[in-house]
């Protein structure tokens, strides 16, 4: 039956009739829900767990829209949905994922590139992503939109596929062993709990090794070269940028949101603002003698866009990428960092401060740069333990 606009007065009192007759049967039967019509549309009243953007903890009396017309086919269809949140409510499954609306629209009644659509529209609402949204803006076009597409594509080409079989050949599409295998695990995870999918195995099994043994080993630029390569910098601003990267171990956007007064009270810390990717930390450089050496005192970042309401941390981060292969700078940005993590292994530096100041977990921390140290690298400390001990 066609939705109708309008409900005569009549029509109101006999649908309003049956709506009694049947909250009398659910109360009866002590449903714990009732039906009540609002206009030309049924919902159903209930004590409902808090819905999740509430900050209740206890459940209380709250509407459930179900997008059903007011009239005898909806109210039967109405009918069934409160004997199932009744039952939902008595075993203490009810989730209210399966409830929320996106545009008018349950996630039931949508086809599955809406309800990729619903799924951005609730990440980017989340009250604790609201808090950098140029932050949370990055994550999600780096982390979970390319791999989104990519299951839309398959799912697209391949209609016969259920969704979780979709996802699944999604994740397989991607290298095992990799990043983009666990970032994909993740990103795709988070659209299955979206959706109340229920998945046969957890995404997180088919990670792989990423992120222990298969870590690769880099080979890191020596502090001898890394002070060479600024020295060819033509651009003051963006020799700027390559000294505090180097001796802050700071990523590619950290640059530009970073407070860098405490350097003209002659101290060696900065402090990386909350607008940025792990939020607000300090950092201490290392070594302290580079902070004369590359005049970051005197120096200035470039002029780029960095009003998150018009850029992103990603673009941001990669205009320093582009600058770097602009100067044919031998290594990645990244590189920069990465030196700097292992150099403060060598000083002896403990995981816990090293990881806090580089914005990241200490298991993250051993994992990855512990792995790193080098032939040469356990020459110097080698070396450098033995000279201890001599002087001792």
């Amino acid at each position: 039956m066609a939705e109708i606009d309008v409900i005569s007065a009549k029509a109101c009192e006999a649908i309003d009739g049956r709506i009694a007759q049947l909250n009398q049967r659910l109360k009866v039967a002590q449903m714990g829900v009732q039906i009540e019509r609002r206009g030309i549309k049924l919902n159903l009243r209930a004590t409902l767990p808090p819905r999740p953007d509430s900050l209740r903890l206890r459940p209380y009396q709250q509407r459930l829209s179900l997008g059903l017309p007011a009239t005898n086919a909806g109210l039967k269809q109405a009918e069934q949905e409160a004997k199932i949140i009744a039952a939902q409510l008595i075993q203490n499954s009810f989730d209210w994922q399966s409830y929320l609306t996106f545009g008018g629209k349950r996630l039931s009644q949508m086809n599955f590139l809406e309800q990729l659509q619903a799924f951005e529209q609730d990440f980017l609402a989340q009250p604790n992503r609201l808090i950098k949204p140029g932050s949370t803006k990055t994550t999600w076009n780096s982390a979970y939109a390319p791999y989104l597409k990519k299951l839309a594509a398959i799912a697209e080409a391949q209609p016969h596929l259920t969704i979780v079989e979709a996802i699944h050949k999604t994740i397989h599409s991607t290298e095992i062993n990799s990043r983009s295998r666990q970032v994909c695990c993740t990103a795709l995870s988070a659209l299955a709990e979206f959706l109340n999918l229920k998945l046969p195995t957890e995404l997180k099994t088919f990670w792989g090794g990423y992120g222990n043994s298969q870590t690769k080993v880099r080979q890191l630029p020596t502090d001898e070269e890394i002070v060479a390569v600024w020295q060819t910098i033509p651009n003051p601003a963006w020799r700027f940028v390559y000294g505090v990267m180097a001796t802050y171990g700071l990523r590619n956007h950290e640059v530009f949101f970073c407070d860098y007064s405490a350097l003209s009270r002659d101290e060696t810390m900065i402090q990386v603002l909350p607008t940025t990717k792990t939020g607000s930390h300090e950092v201490w450089a290392f070594y302290p003698e580079w902070i004369e050496e590359f005049d970051l005192k005197k120096g200035g970042l470039p002029t780029i866009e960095t009003d998150l309401t018009k850029t992103t941390l990603q673009t941001v981060g990669q205009r320093v990428t582009a600058q770097f292969r602009r100067y044919s700078v031998p290594f990645s940005p990244y590189d920069l960092r990465h030196a700097w993590a292992v150099r403060t292994i060598h000083f002896g530096l403990s995981d816990t401060v090293a990881a806090r100041m580089m914005g990241h977990s200490v298991a993250v921390h051993t994992r990855t740069y512990h792995q790193w140290i080098s032939r040469r690298d356990q020459q110097q400390a080698v070396e450098a333990a033995l000279s201890r001990r001599n002087k001792g």
